[in-house]
């Protein structure tokens, strides 16, 4: 039970570490063109993304697939920006449920190879790596939902007074979310 809750608290501030400002722009980006009336399509498209974000630690963990680590640390922001500029070019235009859940556990996929390595070294000495898996993951969830709520309630809030056309915020905000990720990108440079 002890490894259970440790693992759920290192997934939590996994995701809640500013340090780890990837995920917090990842998520901000993908939900940033919602509000609290579409909270059961980003519940799922949240837990698509935790999805694909475990499973990519599952295969690293048991050494199945084990892409570079500096091709998934240039991937990570890559599809920071490529869901920006879905929010910019597609915002509220077509927006598809399927597309979006898929989208979301493709990347899951990439971001969860990006903590990978440091899991694999956390538990390489244990037995099972299962319970710690399920662990990190239900923390990661949980935080994921803790930023998405936060996000829902900022943008219900300006879409209830009106203080700027939610549009032009998605917008200015995918903006500024494309750019701190392309520093990202040059910090690796």
């Amino acid at each position: 039970m002890y490894d259970l809750i440790f693992y759920l608290e290192l997934g939590l501030f996994h995701v809640l570490d500013w340090s780890a400002i990837d995920h917090l722009l990842f998520l901000c980006a993908l939900t940033i063109v919602y509000t609290f009336k579409d909270f059961k399509t980003v519940f799922w498209i949240v837990t698509f993304f935790t999805l694909g974000h475990t499973l990519s630690l599952l295969l690293s963990s048991f050494n199945i697939v084990k892409p570079p680590s500096q091709l998934i640390e240039f991937l990570i922001p890559t599809t920071i920006i490529l869901t920006s500029l879905y929010n910019i070019l597609i915002y509220k235009k077509s927006q598809n449920s399927f597309f979006e859940y898929m989208f979301s556990i493709f990347f899951g996929l990439i971001h969860g190879f990006g903590f990978g390595n440091y899991f694999e070294m956390l538990t390489d000495s244990l037995d099972t790596k299962l319970i710690p898996l399920l662990g990190f993951a239900a923390g990661v969830e949980i935080s994921q939902l803790i930023i998405v709520l936060v996000i829902l309630i900022i943008n219900t809030i300006l879409n209830k007074i009106k203080l700027i056309p939610l549009g032009k915020y998605v917008k200015t905000v995918s903006i500024v979310i494309i750019l701190l990720s392309l520093n990202l990108i040059y910090q690796m440079i």
